[in-house]
């Protein structure tokens, strides 16, 4: 927590862009730290008959917080400064840690050895994924797939995953140790939540852009259309106790994405231009079967190993998700921009088209053109969803083998 605010006190300071990026640096280090230990400490300090129901409250929170945010940070842009958006984290973050300070208190344990952090591992990981989501966002809008930057920055990412798993299988204590792929039930978790998320990455970015530039709604009214299935979200965690005592982790976290890829799936066959109660009312349903899919999966591998081991488990199963959401954004990224340069001719810039429809730009092909590019990405997100639905069928256990607390 003191990490993520001393970063966000130097992103309120940044002078240019470059110190504005290498403080949102610091700043995503200590909020992956404080996320991972906070659903670790969830998992520690309840039993698992009461962890739904603690989990079901940090949803509600990023609910809240994912629905606010974005609303937030837009006003405080337009009618304040920028730097609020950072400075704002600061009286929150102050609180947070008083109640730390003043409520939490640990047992103390038997010490063990300094660990020894796999900087050469977190390097690697750093240069593969900027090497490759360049090469994506890029690729056919910067210059041509096949051209020699494309060419390069692939071979060059491909590259350092080699690298990375030969200091992963030498490093002492490395970033995802090699035991968590070994046991089904981590290893299928952790693929499934990948897969998670990819396809949230439909909803979250591309939903918006369809709102407004094909339904013609105006920004309150499509951030309503993005934000309802986070209301049902954690509804449905909440509720998905009631169903995985009865039927199991796995089958409960089946039930759920086979609902996802279908209600995916459904999406692109939305009538064109359409009305905005339909695509609401597939989020909504959405938001309820991936609360039923991914609440289980947290709990059932938390459940699986001693405390000692929770720690690394949570954090390879966020650490997996946020690779999975990162890689969704480019190459869904450049899905949509692809789709685009088919229909309209020439380079595909989702961006530019959308703000010349904005701008106001009338012209009905343009339009179609953005409802089949985000239809496109609907459904890769449907075939994310089937993906997970097949890593759960084949790796995991039927059965979570769930430790006694």
């Amino acid at each position: 927590a003191a990490l993520f605010l001393l970063g966000s006190l130097l992103c309120a300071l940044a002078w240019n862009m470059g110190a504005l990026i290498a403080f949102r640096v610091v700043q995503g280090l200590g909020g992956g730290a404080l996320q991972g230990t906070v659903q670790t400490l969830a998992a520690d300090l309840y039993p698992l008959e009461e962890r739904p129901k603690i989990q079901s409250k940090l949803s509600t929170v990023w609910a809240v917080s994912a629905v606010a945010g974005p609303g937030v940070g837009g006003v405080l842009a337009a009618y304040a400064d920028w730097r609020w958006i950072f400075l704002i984290n600061l009286p929150l973050g102050a609180a947070a840690l008083w109640l730390l300070v003043r409520h939490l208190h640990e047992p103390v344990r038997e010490r063990t050895a300094r660990p020894r952090v796999d900087w050469a591992g977190a390097l690697t990981i750093f240069a593969c994924g900027g090497a490759l989501l360049t090469a994506l966002v890029q690729g056919g809008v910067a210059w041509a797939w096949l051209s020699w930057p494309s060419l390069t920055l692939l071979g060059t990412g491909v590259a350092l995953v080699v690298v990375l798993v030969l200091i992963e299988r030498r490093a002492a204590e490395p970033i995802i140790p090699g035991w968590v792929w070994r046991r089904r039930t981590i290893a299928a978790v952790n693929l499934a939540l990948a897969a998670l998320g990819l396809l949230m990455v439909a909803p979250t970015v591309f939903l918006a852009t369809y709102a407004q530039s094909v339904l013609g709604l105006a920004p309150v009214a499509a951030g309503f259309v993005v934000s309802i299935w986070t209301l049902s979200w954690p509804v449905s965690a909440a509720l998905s106790q009631h169903v995985y005592r009865r039927i199991g982790f796995r089958d409960t976290a089946i039930l759920g994405i086979t609902a996802a890829a279908l209600l995916l799936f459904a999406f692109p066959f939305l009538p064109y231009p359409g009305e905005a109660w339909q695509p609401t009312l597939l989020m909504l349903l959405l938001g309820a079967a991936l609360g039923l899919f991914q609440l289980p999966l947290i709990v059932g591998v938390q459940s699986t190993v001693g405390w000692e081991e929770r720690g690394t488990a949570t954090a390879s199963i966020l650490f997996c998700r946020q690779t999975g959401q990162t890689l969704g954004a480019a190459v869904f990224g450049a899905v949509a921009n692809g789709v685009l340069a088919s229909r309209l001719g020439g380079a595909g810039d989702l961006d530019a088209v959308t703000h010349g429809l904005d701008a106001g730009t009338t012209a009905e092909p343009v339009r179609h053109a953005v409802a089949e590019a985000v239809h496109a990405v609907y459904l890769g997100a449907a075939c994310a969803a089937t993906v997970a639905l097949l890593v759960l069928l084949v790796v995991a256990p039927r059965r979570f083998p769930v430790l006694t607390d």
